[in-house]
């Protein structure tokens, strides 16, 4: 095993995920949050160049959460998160892997369709990920004025879309992993959040404890 990997197993084995994967959903959710918000606050704005301006910020912002959600997915694809209750068979575990696929899923659409719709005003404007690289526009230019605004609609009908589930999600989201620590008792919310604690003092961390492996096999099997 490489050190990445031994490094990775210290967190899995005691139910924990890496500090990278700690970092990548805390600072996701705060991104979420914050363009759920300013989404929201920039229709409050008069038609103009302030607005066209914040639109820009909101969608540059977006497609850093587009670039975020593909390496946070790298990241899981090369180090695995840990096995932990909310793995237990059932309902509870099967909803928890489709609301994740879920976000993932809209992490992808809602800054391609808010590319898109920035691509659509002409004349469309560079955005810049993270303040920096620049990414031009989707090539709308050369469309007709009319399909310039179907393109419009039909990214903006698709952007609203994925921001109620969004909205919806999060709380839900949310709400399941405070059921999951204070009713529950399970250790998923535990899990992921920043270990502060002394490792020397308390080598357990989470209180999960995962099956040996022939187990796991065994039930993967049954």
């Amino acid at each position: 095993m490489n050190r990445l990997g031994q490094w990775a197993k210290g967190y899995r084995d005691r139910g924990r995920y890496t500090p990278v994967g700690v970092a990548f959903h805390w600072i996701m959710a705060a991104v979420v949050i914050f363009q759920l918000g300013t989404g929201w606050w920039i229709q409050r704005y008069l038609v103009g160049g302030e607005k066209l301006d914040a639109y820009a910020l909101h969608s540059q912002i977006g497609l850093s959460l587009l670039a975020l959600g593909l390496l946070r997915l790298l990241w899981r694809l090369i180090v695995p998160g840990p096995i932990n209750d909310a793995d237990e068979p059932g309902v509870a575990s099967t909803i928890a892997h489709i609301t994740h696929a879920i976000f993932y899923a809209l992490f992808t659409i809602l800054p391609l369709s808010g590319w898109a719709m920035w691509s659509a005003i002409q004349p469309a404007r560079p955005l810049f990920l993270a303040g920096i690289i620049p990414v031009p526009p989707m090539p709308f230019y050369d469309l007709s004025r009319a399909w310039q605004f179907r393109v419009l609609d039909w990214a903006m009908d698709v952007h609203v879309a994925a921001v109620i589930v969004l909205a919806l999600l999060v709380p839900a989201h949310a709400l399941a992993a405070i059921k999951h620590h204070f009713i529950d008792g399970d250790d998923v919310l535990e899990g992921m959040f920043p270990e502060v604690q002394d490792r020397r003092q308390h080598p357990q961390g989470a209180r999960h404890t995962p099956p040996p492996l022939a187990d796991r096999s065994d039930a993967e099997r049954g």
